[in-house]
């Protein structure tokens, strides 16, 4: 119906009064009819049974009533609602006494977050509801200006609530342009951070109810995390970084003066020690790959080696590869 009036330069649809239908009703209405020739012009008017024969006129349509009309053309709306109605209360009722059953299910308390605008709202959600602690471990020395940013929207919406932070980064952070900014903007008493030597991947704990952890190399998947047996292991393995943690209101732990070489570079040299390979230690120092050969220079100079493999000789002799 609604395709054969669209071509007759009448396109409504099947449900609707044009202006033209509404002025011949509002007219049938007042005189009680309307001619058949009249309602030529808007065909919507019978289709809708708004009008219907006049017994004793065949030339003429009567109007029903306007309440007439509205509860039958409302009927069908009516048993729809009331049928989804019917259909969301059964689901409840079905689904809601399984919830018990779900949280026991490790499975069934992962969910796979795709795509980093995903990760990046179900974080900002989570923050902006947190009431107790937020645990972060960053592994690298210097996030960016944006990520910062965000993290700090997230922090500050979750200290309204009344919870506290505690960061773990890599040691090079300290020298971080945009972590000092970031710790001036979080009021002092909410917030504690430390740094270590080797950190894991990124780890975000809310609440100690929930973790999120990357799922590929490229962090654009991660896994939210809720079960209470797996949350809580992640706790105690945060709580193990940060008990060998630097606060970053202290100053690392001076090196020898026979070996004058900075903190950073003692953990490259152990790392060396071990076998490491450069792109190896630089990840797990949190560096770029040139930065790392280049403290590797500095350590060479500083232990006067000759090449690569007299350097390990002399980290293990300077016991710069112990622990």
């Amino acid at each position: 119906m609604a395709a054969e009036r669209k071509k007759q330069g009448h396109p409504h649809g099947d449900r609707e009064l044009c202006a033209a239908a509404v002025q011949l009703y509002t007219e049938a209405l007042r005189n009680s009819g309307i001619g058949r020739e009249e309602v030529a012009a808007a065909p919507c008017l019978i289709e809708m049974a708004l009008l219907h024969p006049d017994p004793r006129d065949d030339s003429c349509l009567r109007p029903v009533p306007p309440s007439a009309a509205l509860a039958r053309l409302l009927r069908p709306i009516t048993r729809e609602i009331h049928e989804r109605l019917r259909l969301t209360t059964a689901l409840a009722d079905s689904l809601t006494p399984l919830a018990a059953v779900a949280s026991d299910n490790p499975s069934l308390s992962i969910t796979v977050l795709e795509g980093v605008p995903l990760i990046k709202s179900v974080l900002k959600e989570a923050s902006a509801n947190a009431t107790s602690e937020i645990l972060t471990a960053q592994p690298g020395g210097n996030r960016s200006e944006s990520s910062l940013s965000q993290g700090l929207d997230n922090s500050m919406a979750a200290i309204e609530h009344g919870a506290r932070l505690r960061h773990i980064y890599q040691h090079p952070a300290r020298y971080s342009p945009h972590l000092r900014d970031y710790m001036t903007r979080v009021p002092t008493d909410r917030i504690e951070v430390r740094t270590v030597e080797q950190t894991v991947e990124r780890l975000i704990i809310i609440d100690r109810e929930m973790a999120l952890i990357p799922a590929n190399a490229e962090r654009t998947t991660a896994l939210e995390i809720r079960h209470p047996a797996l949350v809580t292991y992640l706790v105690q393995v945060y709580d193990v970084l940060w008990a060998h943690g630097t606060p970053l209101t202290e100053q690392l732990s001076p090196t020898s003066a026979r070996t004058p070489v900075t903190p950073v570079q003692r953990g490259i040299a152990r790392l060396l020690a071990e076998g490491t390979t450069d792109e190896m230690v630089a990840r797990k120092m949190g560096i770029s790959v040139r930065t790392c050969r280049s403290h590797i220079a500095k350590l060479m100079q500083a232990l006067n080696a000759s090449s690569r493999t007299h350097l390990g000789a002399l980290i293990i002799q300077s016991g710069l590869g112990r622990v």
